[in-house]
């Protein structure tokens, strides 16, 4: 892995872009959270395929797809950035967490799971949670029940973070978002009933949330129980997909006022809400979900106020 470029702040998030064998790129990132120092939280976010079959409206990855990243090359993202900041693999930090959720669907990818299973042993870090977000796929049951086992036997006790990317409500408008075939909401639920055991996170529902995208807490009570899932809320990136299919976030990151209805409707319901809203700045390094270097490369000509990256060269 040639690593060619990266775009950010150290004391915010960093973006690397690597090419490796073949000519096939990838992005990987690492960020940590102010006012916490690295010391207390790290978090890397990997690439799972080499683009992405989804073609999620929101999402610069989708439409370039040439395959999956190997174990080898999915390890090589982490030991890059592990190096960078812990060359002995001492990770001494309180929570380090790796995403499987930067560039790709990770449930087209089993390798994903052969990461996790191996990391315990690869690392000494103690604070070390994988965390797994997925659109859940149609056809990727076994990828589902073999990530089920691997938590049981690895990572129970609130160790795993597991996330359902949801966006909205409304089915006619959430298939016009991810526009592949996936998991109903039932199907989805009945997974999480699974996967949630006492002592566990609650399983994720995640809405990056758009204008005029419904989110009915009648809808998900029907399949998710607020004992089980929590609900997080988080703006819609500024992506070039974004921006050419017209959506706008429903959340402003700029303001520093959380009292949406929609947050109201769902505490009210019984469920446990998170605004997640992080740097603002991370919008302009381009370390946001979504956001795809090679994307801004491609497209210079289409480059929006926000969405900048000063990306500089190795």
């Amino acid at each position: 892995m040639k690593v060619l470029a990266s775009s950010g702040r150290e004391d915010i998030a960093m973006v690397y872009v690597a090419e490796l064998e073949g000519g096939k790129f990838i992005e990987f990132v690492e960020a940590i959270q102010p006012p916490m120092p690295r010391e207390e939280k790290w978090v890397l976010m990997v690439s799972t395929l080499y683009g992405c079959p989804v073609g999620c409206s929101m999402c610069d990855a989708g439409g370039y797809f040439h395959g999956k990243v190997s174990k080898e090359d999915l390890f090589a993202q982490i030991d890059y950035v592990v190096n960078l900041r812990y060359p002995d693999w001492q990770i001494n930090t309180q929570q380090f967490k790796i995403q499987f959720a930067r560039m790709g669907e990770p449930a087209f990818n089993m390798a994903v799971l052969d990461v996790i299973e191996e990391l315990p042993q690869r690392y000494h870090a103690p604070g070390f949670m994988p965390s797994v977000s997925t659109i859940a796929p149609h056809g990727t049951e076994r990828f589902f029940e073999r990530l089920l086992d691997v938590k049981n036997r690895l990572y129970r006790g609130g160790n795993f973070q597991f996330q359902f990317s949801i966006h909205t409500t409304d089915e006619r408008l959430r298939d016009e978002m991810i526009p592949v075939k996936k998991w109903s909401f039932a199907e989805m639920g009945a997974f999480g009933e699974r996967f949630y055991e006492d002592g566990d996170r609650k399983v994720t529902l995640n809405f990056a949330l758009a204008e005029d995208s419904p989110v009915d807490p009648d809808v998900l009570l029907r399949h998710f129980s607020p004992e089980k899932f929590l609900i997080k809320i988080t703006p819609l990136n500024p992506t070039y997909r974004a921006a050419e299919n017209g959506l706008n976030s429903y959340i402003d990151p700029h303001s520093g006022n959380g009292d949406y209805p929609i947050l109201q409707d769902l505490r009210a319901a019984g469920y446990q809400v998170i605004m997640s809203i992080g740097e603002v700045e991370e919008n302009y390094i381009g370390s946001n979900c979504g956001q795809y270097v090679r994307r801004h490369l491609e497209a210079l000509d289409m480059a929006i106020d926000g969405y900048t990256y000063r990306v500089q060269e190795y």
